[in-house]
């Protein structure tokens, strides 16, 4: 395989084949995200990309499912991405799945009928970085979308057959929108009714533009304890047909996974009983990115 730069992939794809198709982010402006700062986005050739495929048809038998990588694969022209998809599909016959990440603009550069050709095709589940769902946030973090075009966008993922993922992040609204940020993204998420929400918390990184603002004393971090009051707020006004909440990432304070809403109360009940000092939360120096 031929890497360039950063790959990054969703912790449910770690034992996925990662095959890199472009480089880099074609947003690159989050205030938060640093993994592809000063990296130029491109689409990789098609012969790097091919040649990757063969390796792994010779070398990755074991492995069911492939993720598209870097953080934007999705906005690569319809016929090439179709036909790394139909390649992947006479090499690797035995996978059963291909991920991608999505974002709002490069979703909203495809038609629902190139959607459902994508499903068609292979790609079976899309990961999209929502953050927030109150629109002063998402403004302020350079996401480059609102909350409307954000739920039209996860809505038209759906309707083409499209498993969807959504991350959200804790703490990025800082202290004096916290609440907001969290009822907002609630709502948000009941908008799309999505199968999986994956809420991460916030951890700073150094050189990017939110880290500048917190050195400046122009953004505030929230506790811990303020962290797990937005996450109860969140999941509280976050209403499922039937999807997976979950907070188990490494960077989170407390553990949650929930069928939503089957679980809702017992996880609200959870997150009470650790605000209360009942339940430990995972110390500091266990967080990581």
């Amino acid at each position: 395989m031929q890497y360039e730069g950063n790959i990054i992939r969703p912790p449910s794809e770690a034992n996925s084949i990662l095959l890199q198709v472009t480089v880099g982010c074609s947003h690159n402006k989050c205030t938060f995200c640093g993994t592809y700062t000063g990296e130029r986005f491109k689409i990789k050739p098609d012969d790097q990309i091919m040649a990757d495929i063969a390796f792994a048809a010779q070398y990755c038998r074991r492995q069911r499912r492939v993720f598209l990588c870097d953080g934007d694969a999705l906005i690569i022209p319809q016929k090439r991405l179709l036909r790394i998809l139909s390649e992947i599909k006479r090499q690797l016959p035995w996978v059963t799945r291909v991920g991608v990440y999505a974002n709002a603009k490069s979703l909203s550069m495809k038609t629902p009928d190139e959607l459902a050709q994508l499903k068609e095709a292979g790609i079976g589940i899309a990961y999209m970085g929502l953050e927030t769902g109150d629109d002063v946030t998402l403004k302020k973090i350079r996401k480059g979308a609102d909350a409307a075009k954000m739920i039209a966008m996860g809505r038209k993922a759906r309707a083409a057959g499209l498993k969807l993922s959504i991350t959200v992040l804790l703490g990025i609204a800082g202290p004096d929108r916290s609440q907001i940020h969290a009822a907002e993204t609630g709502r948000v998420l009941s908008e799309i009714d999505p199968e999986y929400v994956g809420a991460l918390s916030l951890m700073l990184i150094p050189g990017t533009p939110l880290c500048d603002e917190y050195e400046n004393d122009a953004f505030e971090l929230i506790a811990p304890m303020e962290m797990l009051r937005e996450l109860r707020t969140m999941i509280a006004s976050t209403h499922l047909t039937r999807g997976l909440f979950h907070a188990n990432h490494a960077s989170n304070y407390l553990p949650i996974r929930a069928i939503l809403p089957k679980e809702k109360e017992k996880t609200l009940s959870l997150i009470d009983s650790a605000l209360a000092g009942e339940v430990n939360l995972k110390p500091e120096y266990l967080r990581a990115l």
